[in-house]
């Protein structure tokens, strides 16, 4: 069975809750669907409307809600702060899945909150092409590292143009993303965005918002909302850079990648040792990403299909990636370090039947 709706909300969202219980089911995802809602009056609407109505004439400017307010706490420094994780989300969901056509294109069910033509307010959309006409671009990075690039001097196309904008009224799939990305940031500010999550939204949206069933597809922007943020309270670790040498870290984990791979194959583990090829160098996107940058979103579709459905899905994963190494064992024990850090910066085996079967074999043989 592929990853359907259904099955992604019993396991992501309410995975203690008795199948046979629809009623129970039904109330939890109205319930849902309303907080949602509430979220985007609260979080997008609201300070779109305070933006549009922050002094609008000289006379009604006063200290706490001007622009240069040192306040950390005033409305303008939470807006300016907000605008970074922002433009930094729109610039990752606008490239999301470039080898197909969905993301760019629009949507059957608009969020009617946002786009409806009574609302005088600032959207994510104008706040961006605001912000990006005006100002530097702010790019933060998986290490906290921040870039600060012109969008008028780099000669590569900004992400305000690299697609066509939709006109008023539409809006594209990647704004449904970008939206979902930006409440979870306001509200998670501990870990707020950092790049990748766009590749795990990507996916789930990607399920909820392609089902033949109408409802679903109406209601995917809050279903993937919830769903991923239960799927990141289990993999948000892997995100936070001052935990990576913890047990809970990314990097224990890559680690267990490789005493895996002992146990399983030790002459492959002491060739990728004597070539000092660290986990550090491919493991660390196989395991910080679900290996969504690996394969074409059907095949990440089906591997995930297997992974959320095992009672230890991240252990799973662990041997996935180890299935991986070892059904191109031959080539790396053949390659150099050139030739095999190629081959695991972009893995040359496309069914991912096979290396699931593997990881499942090596799972039945502990």
């Amino acid at each position: 069975m592929l990853l359907g709706p259904s099955f992604l909300l019993r396991l992501l969202l309410w995975p203690g809750l008795p199948e046979q219980d629809c009623q129970d089911s039904s109330f939890l995802l109205v319930s849902c669907r309303e907080l949602y809602a509430q979220f985007l009056r609260e979080m997008i609407i609201q300070p779109g409307i305070a933006k549009a109505n922050m002094g609008v004439s000289r006379e009604d400017v006063t200290f706490e809600d001007h622009p240069l307010n040192p306040n950390p706490d005033s409305r303008w420094n939470t807006y300016f702060k907000d605008n970074e994780v922002l433009l930094q989300i729109d610039k990752d969901v606008r490239r999301l899945c470039p080898d197909i056509s969905f993301f760019q294109r629009a949507t059957e069910y608009p969020c009617l909150l946002i786009l409806d033509p009574q609302n005088e307010f600032e959207t994510l959309r104008k706040r961006v092409e605001q912000t990006t006409l005006k100002s530097q671009t702010v790019a933060r990075n998986r290490s906290g590292v921040t870039n600060m690039s012109s969008p008028h001097k780099n000669s590569a196309p900004s992400s305000l143009n690299e697609y066509e904008v939709l006109p008023n009224g539409c809006e594209a799939h990647w704004e449904v993303v970008e939206r979902i990305l930006f409440i979870y940031a306001k509200l998670n500010p501990g870990i707020a965005y950092v790049q990748g999550m766009n590749e795990i939204v990507g996916p789930l949206y990607y399920t909820f918002a392609t089902d033949p069933n109408s409802e679903w597809k109406e209601h995917a922007e809050a279903d993937t909302f919830f769903c991923f943020t239960n799927l990141m309270a289990e993999i948000r670790d892997n995100f936070i850079k001052s935990l990576d040498d913890s047990q809970c870290g990314i990097t224990y984990k890559m680690e267990k990648v490789y005493s895996t791979l002992k146990d399983k194959d030790v002459e492959l583990y002491l060739k990728l040792q004597e070539q000092n090829i660290k986990p550090q160098f491919f493991a660390f996107r196989w395991l910080t990403l679900l290996l969504s940058q690996e394969f074409l979103l059907p095949d990440v579709i089906r591997i995930w299909d297997s992974l959320f459905a095992d009672d230890n899905r991240f252990d799973f994963l662990l041997l996935v990636c180890c299935a991986m190494l070892m059904l191109i064992r031959e080539q790396l024990l053949e390659g150099d370090f050139t030739v095999n850090m190629r081959l695991l910066q972009d893995y040359p085996i496309t069914d991912v039947c096979q290396i699931l079967q593997k990881a499942k074999e090596l799972q039945d043989s502990k």
